[in-house]
């Protein structure tokens, strides 16, 4: 006997393929920048990596993405008022400059002007895509998270560029980033980040942004609306305000 799809299948397949059709149009405006990411890999420790600086992704909010936001309390990787009108969710690599060059410049900026306020809450993804440094360094920023130390571990490792692959985030480096974050216990530390739950974590924000069409970082969802890349943060500013407005802030 041949039963029915449950609805709420349904509704996932359904927001899976209107998601992939919204970030498979956006993708164009990115591409440009995996060519600039591999131009100035070996420039990385040099100078600061280029921007992102193509037009902003046009592709107007889904509003079956909004269910993506998790709005977990006890979420540790996540900043900003759960009920915050407006969610930001972010896909990125510890190893991607293009992520580190919006963690140094643009998210401290959202931070003061929207997340202090109680109007935007940023909700990060780990999306590995450079390696097993990129895994190991998910890996570690969740163990961080169970200290309560994410965000400043995310803080230290993107606090300058760092190059890809050369050993940055070995074993050694991960220990002494968390030092520098403030990590006490660091048997606890490596311990979480040997963890099966950890890879369940890391595995879940990747599947999940894989399912959407993520190729590439940073992707990220402000309210359904999808920007990929390192934008300027006028356009992050006016995404998150544009939003808020929307939601009655």
């Amino acid at each position: 006997m041949t039963g029915s799809i449950p609805s709420s299948s349904r509704r996932n397949r359904r927001r899976t393929i209107a998601a992939a059709a919204v970030l498979a149009a956006a993708a164009v405006t990115a591409a440009f920048a995996l060519t600039l990411d591999d131009a100035n890999n070996r420039n990385e420790t040099a100078r600061e990596p280029a921007v992102a600086t193509g037009p902003a992704v046009p592709a107007p909010a889904d509003e079956s993405l909004l269910a993506l936001a998790r709005r977990d309390t006890s979420d540790a990787l996540a900043v900003g008022r759960a009920d915050a009108p407006v969610v930001m969710i972010e896909y990125s690599d510890f190893q991607c400059p293009f992520c580190g060059q919006f963690a140094r410049k643009t998210g401290p900026e959202l931070l003061r002007s929207y997340v202090d306020k109680g109007i935007l809450r940023i909700e990060w993804r780990n999306f590995p895509v450079f390696g097993e440094e990129s895994e190991q360094a998910a890996l570690a920023g969740w163990a961080a998270g169970q200290q309560k130390k994410f965000w400043k571990f995310h803080d230290v490792a993107y606090s300058k560029p760092r190059e890809r692959n050369t050993g940055e985030f070995d074993a050694e480096n991960l220990i002494a980033i968390a030092r520098e974050a403030g990590i006490s216990d660091i048997e606890q530390f490596q311990a979480d980040m040997a963890s099966d739950k950890a890879r369940s974590a890391v595995q879940k924000d990747q599947e999940e942004g894989y399912s959407l069409g993520v190729t590439s970082t940073p992707a990220f969802l402000i309210n359904g609306k999808p920007i990929l890349g390192a934008q300027p943060t006028a356009t992050f500013k006016e995404a998150v305000e544009t939003a808020a407005k929307a939601a009655g802030r």
